[in-house]
């Protein structure tokens, strides 16, 4: 598939509902075409730098301790979000797993693992083996320290099967073919988990194909490829509202390099500054989801489940709700004990004032502030399953299309 082609069928496969704000998704997709500018692409940068900058960026991330972390002002966003992917790995982990037998090994790749902090997560998904890769040289090593010392409390452990068996990949994963680095190159995943990263893939179309090929190579037909991502529709929507090219709140900001209310924005290298407190301060790209989309068929992969943090939220809350309290996802409100709230902004808080105004017997919510919940909100979690595979007369793989079923239910 041509880049030219993806350019005109992301057109024609354009969103016509409307956003929360009325902003119609067909005016945004309308907005995100490549007939931008070439030196709106990526600013000055070449790809090359702008992989420097992000590795940079999270090598020099210092490691804090519980107690700072639980003074920061996004304690609980960074809770929330680890909820969110607690939640959607464990789904897909179960999925991933049905119809395996007793004993047969789950694989799991991990692309973009970062310092490790989804270890624990995978320990108890029960995989047998894990493959972790990103391109900050730092912190993979300090994800297999991490493994190191999980491995070694395990010992102790006896309520635990033994930890998992892993292997670590420094390697940008939009450049470089990550199985040729695996230990046993005929190796086939059961999960693919992609988290807060693919969005860097779309700084061009050569580097998302590669980071879908790293995705699809080796996930076996009925696996999973699942992730987290800005929402590009939701970013340029309050691009728009705010008519600038910048918007964000005390905690987060996003800021463009040109106004996205006049120009028009490129599908591959739609650049944008992100600064989160303390944590992310960097360049990102907004993902066209309906290229995503395309571009995943071309690898084998079909979509199975998109939604908004919020929608997921809701969705999920009643069934994860002890795990919104274990891990500290929300922050109650009033607090206990007349401690202080992390927001010093009263107006952070007017929401859930007035929810408990209009309920009744609610002493004690969990919630978000305000400006933690806008941060929150610009993400979306999806999942995409591995068509089966045949191979065609030059060794090529294909993937036909699921048979349609019947929307009558059979009768006997």
């Amino acid at each position: 598939m041509s880049e030219n082609n993806l350019r005109e069928e992301s057109n024609s496969n354009s969103l016509c509902v409307e956003s929360e704000d009325g902003v119609q998704r067909r005016e945004i997709a309308e907005t995100m075409q490549s007939q931008a500018p070439s030196d709106l692409s990526t600013g000055a940068r070449t790809p090359t730098e702008h992989a420097a900058v992000v590795a940079e960026h999270y090598n020099t991330l210092q490691e804090k301790g519980l107690e700072e972390r639980s003074k920061s002002r996004i304690f609980y966003l960074r809770n929330f979000n680890n909820w969110i992917k607690s939640m959607l790995i464990n789904e897909y982990l179960r999925k991933a797993g049905e119809g395996h037998f007793h004993g047969q090994p789950l694989r799991v790749l991990d692309m973009g693992c970062g310092k490790g902090g989804d270890l624990l997560k995978w320990r108890r998904g029960s995989i047998t083996h894990l493959i972790c890769a990103d391109l900050a040289e730092t912190s993979v090593e300090q994800c297999q320290t991490r493994y190191n010392d999980l491995k070694g409390r395990s010992r102790h452990e006896r309520a635990f099967a033994p930890v998992f068996s892993a292997e670590f990949i420094t390697a940008d994963c939009t450049k470089v073919r990550l199985r040729e680095n695996y230990k046993d190159v005929t190796l086939q995943l059961d999960l693919v988990s992609c988290q807060f990263v693919f969005h860097y893939s779309f700084e061009s179309l050569p580097q998302a194909e590669c980071m879908l090929r790293n995705a699809s190579e080796t996930l076996r037909p009925g696996g999973f490829f699942i992730g987290t991502i800005p929402d590009a529709y939701e970013i340029v929507s309050r691009a728009k509202k705010a008519r600038g090219r910048s918007f964000g709140n005390d905690l987060y900001r996003v800021e463009f390099e040109y106004d996205p209310c006049t120009r028009r924005v490129p599908l591959f290298g739609a650049k944008y500054g992100f600064h989160l407190e303390g944590v992310v301060d960097c360049p990102e790209f907004l993902v066209h989801f309906p290229t995503l989309e395309r571009l995943a068929e071309k690898f084998g992969l079909e979509l199975v489940f998109k939604k908004s943090f919020k929608d997921y939220y809701l969705q999920f809350k009643e069934e994860g709700r002890s795990l919104l309290g274990k891990m500290q996802a929300l922050e109650t409100y009033p607090p206990f004990h007349d401690s202080p709230l992390l927001s010093k902004d009263p107006d952070d808080y007017e929401h859930v004032q007035q929810y408990m105004q209009r309920s009744t017997g609610h002493r004690k919510v969990g919630t978000l502030s305000r400006a933690e919940w806008e941060a929150a909100s610009l993400y979306l979690v999806f999942a995409f399953r591995k068509r089966k595979v045949s191979w065609n007369a030059e060794g090529k793989p294909e993937y036909p299309p699921e048979p349609v079923k019947s929307a009558t239910p059979k009768t006997s």
